[in-house]
This record gives structure tokens, sequence and C-alpha cells, in this order.
């Protein structure tokens, strides 16, 4: 993916959301706007519990090669980064979803450590972009649990959005800006 040519943004803001569905190429994306900039921190929340899984994440680290550094951070992106401090480079949370689903099977709360995690997403001192999927696109869940947590992905990217400075919808692989803090020129 030629992300030069998409990624007019110089330089990142405090806080960018891509979002986009299953297989979209928000991940590629959001790889791409920070490898433009050199090293990253690639804060990984997935866990390898099974063989498919465990391929997703071998894959995503091919893609990424070594110029990364990866932290894996299921429950608790915010405190892996703090002992990372002081960091010198952007950092991508790849997934907020993921992140959400391991809160949620830790019978955490998910309004509040999204509360948590928002607060220190903003607080880092670096450039942070965070990767979501879009889960209210497709059907209505059959289940209470699948329903809770497709609700729950919704509030979340709603309140990552509102915070967030930037927000990029991915779809087919290609980027649609809904948010941009670049000031507009006034009418002279």
């Amino acid at each position: 993916m030629n992300v030069a040519s998409q990624d007019p943004f110089d330089p990142l803001p405090s806080l960018t959301l891509v979002l986009g569905g299953a297989r979209s190429g928000k991940s590629a994306y959001a790889e791409g706007l920070i490898a433009t900039r050199g090293a990253g921190v690639y804060l990984a929340t997935a866990e390898a519990g099974d063989a498919e899984m465990a391929d997703r994440i071998r894959r995503h680290k091919a893609r990424r090669g070594d110029a990364w550094s990866t932290v894996e951070a299921p429950l608790d992106p915010v405190a892996a980064l703090e002992k990372l401090r002081p960091l010198n480079g952007p950092v991508l949370l790849d997934c907020l979803t993921l992140w959400l689903s391991n809160v949620m099977a830790a019978d955490r709360d998910p309004e509040s450590e999204g509360d948590r995690l928002l607060a220190g997403l903003k607080g880092l001192g670096v450039p942070v972009v965070a990767v979501s999927n879009e889960v209210g696109l497709g059907i209505v869940p059959d289940n209470d649990l699948a329903r809770a947590f497709r609700d729950a992905a919704g509030r979340l990217n709603q309140r990552t959005a509102a915070v967030a400075d930037r927000v990029v919808f991915v779809a087919a692989g290609l980027p649609m800006v809904l948010k941009d803090p670049l000031p507009v020129e006034p009418n002279r």
C-alpha cells in the first residue's frame, strides 16, 4: 500500500482513529501513517487463542517488519506504554475492538475501562493511531453477548472519535477522512 500518496497529513495529531470493517485495509493504512515517519511502537491487543488467530498475528508481524517494536498488552495498553517512557515516536494501538473483547471477557466494565484508556492515550505526549472495527454496519447479532459487544464497540468508537483529532474510515483499502483538525482558511 502506497501510504505516501494517501497521507496528506503531516504531522500526525495527538490521536487518530482509523475505523473499518474486517479486511478493509484499516491496519495496513494505520501502519503506513506511522511507517512514513520512522520507527513506531506497535501496541498489540490480540491474543493467539487459536491457530487462526496465531496465523493472523504472524502475518501482521511479517507485514510490519523489524522496524517496529511490539508491545503485547491485551488488557492494559496504557500501563504497558507507561513502562516504556519516555516514548520517542508514534504509537499504533491495534485494535480497540480486540481490547474491548478482552475487557468484557475479564468481566471489567467497558465504560470505565474506556474512560481510562482514552485519558491515557491522550496523555502520552506522542502521536497515537488507534485502529477499531466498525461492527455496527452488519446484521443484528442473534445472541445477547454479541449484541452487548456490538453496542459497547459502537459506544467506544463514538467516544474515541469525539476525543480524536482525526478520524479516518477505511473501506476496500480506501481512506475517507471523517474528521480533521486542519484549520480552514478564512475568506479574505
